[in-house]
């Protein structure tokens, strides 16, 4: 099952790496993972999908997690109401004839051609997973040069706040 875990951290050299060697010692594998310094400059967030077997397994994940020293909040937002995005960069083979084509199904899926080449076109597309993935299957066609992808970095939506506070953590 795929989960969404988002991690408050000292913004400080070395804790991405250590948590990512958690994951790996346990054998987790990290589906995608953003990071990115917060409103507080000191503090950053970490939004990290993985896949996992069971619940236990999430669980147990962070019960590690909470052993770290830098790590100030940890909370699993899979089953709550949230925002969640990614941004994906995909650079497709175009010739001037075909460019008009490719705008238009960019246009279809709110994309904005960002770079434009001889025989190529960059293109950069926001929102969820599987609105990436079917805009990727859709210019496959094209022949895709070059794709870089953020992963997903996600927030609790704001006008259905949880109240749900058995999955959510501090640690003083």
């Amino acid at each position: 099952m795929k989960r969404t875990i988002t991690v408050l951290v000292n913004n400080k050299s070395g804790v991405l790496n250590r948590m990512t060697g958690l994951f790996a010692r346990r054998q987790y594998n990290i589906d995608s993972i953003t990071v990115g310094v917060t409103e507080n400059p000191t503090i950053s967030r970490m939004t990290f999908v993985v896949f996992v077997d069971s619940m236990e397994n999430v669980e147990q994940m962070i019960k590690q997690l909470h052993k770290q020293v830098d790590v100030l909040k940890i909370k699993d937002i899979t089953d709550e109401a949230i925002v969640e995005r990614e941004l994906a960069l995909v650079r497709v083979g175009a010739t001037p004839q075909q460019r008009g084509e490719i705008a238009s199904l960019a246009e279809t899926f709110r994309a904005q051609a960002v770079d434009i080449g001889k025989e190529s076109m960059t293109l950069q597309i926001t929102g969820n997973n599987e609105k990436i993935e079917a805009f990727i299957e859709l210019v496959k066609p094209y022949g895709i040069q070059e794709l870089a992808r953020t992963g997903v970095t996600a927030v609790n939506r704001s006008s259905k706040a949880s109240t749900d506070t058995s999955r959510l953590t501090l640690i003083n």
